[in-house]
């Protein structure tokens, strides 16, 4: 008699959920970040003075007197700045991610993508800043294989 004995093989899990999670707020932060970047630097400066600055003193951005235009563009040239290395971080985290599961690195690189994002949207992004943070817990905290950590 041969005796047949089963194997089960537990499938590890993703990190599918950590990876939703932050690239949902990559494609936020490049719709808001990008976005705001996109519409300054493509508008002229009559554009800027008509709608642009009225809109953002409306939202209570708090603009110098005399230097408007100019404080309105670096803003916008530091949304983009920023937004390069939010998308850089995060990338680098889903890389990291995908080599290596089990690992916790990719959630120092996703917390480095939410702080970015914090500086470089002068606080203003901090729920998306949120969603990144919220990664990197979710790869701290959640083992790959069912065990407590």
């Amino acid at each position: 008699m041969t005796a047949v004995t089963a194997v089960t093989h537990a499938r590890p899990r993703t990190r599918r959920l950590e990876r939703t999670i932050a690239g949902i707020g990559a494609a936020l932060a490049l719709v808001f970040q990008g976005g705001f970047a996109a519409v300054v630097a493509g508008a002229d400066e009559d554009t800027l003075r008509a709608d642009i600055i009225p809109a953002l003193e409306g939202a209570g951005v708090a603009l110098p007197a005399g230097g408007e235009i100019e404080a309105v563009q670096t803003l916008a040239g530091w949304f983009g700045f920023s937004l390069v290395a939010v998308l850089a971080f995060t990338a680098l985290g889903f890389f990291f991610s995908r080599i290596r599961p089990t690992s916790r690195s990719a959630a120092w690189w996703f917390v480095a993508a939410g702080l970015a994002c914090l500086v470089g949207s002068q606080l203003v992004l901090y729920p998306l800043a949120f969603l990144f943070f919220l990664a990197a817990g979710l790869f701290a905290a959640r083992p790959l294989d069912g065990s407590p950590s």
